[in-house]
């Protein structure tokens, strides 16, 4: 009686991680799908590549030196 329990609990077990798995990826496809439907593919860019610094006197306040010289050295600011 004992291997029986044991053969039965084991298919238990086998059968609800199949079941959960079939699910999850059931899910997980259509949320997948879902989402790429959702979101429309971007415009190309327009733009040359070049880094142009926000030179806004309200951004230039709170910027720091090292920052503003990276902008000016016409580098993308790595500094906060």
């Amino acid at each position: 009686m004992n291997g029986i329990r044991k053969t039965a609990l084991a298919a238990a077990i086998a059968g609800s991680m199949l079941v959960g798995g079939v699910g999850g990826a059931v899910l997980y496809a259509a949320t997948t799908l879902t989402a790429s439907a959702a979101s429309p593919s971007p415009a190309p860019s327009s733009s040359s590549g070049k880094f142009v610094p926000n030179e806004d006197p309200a951004h230039e306040a709170g910027e720091s030196a090292a920052r503003e010289a990276q902008e000016n050295a016409g580098q993308v600011p790595t500094i906060p």
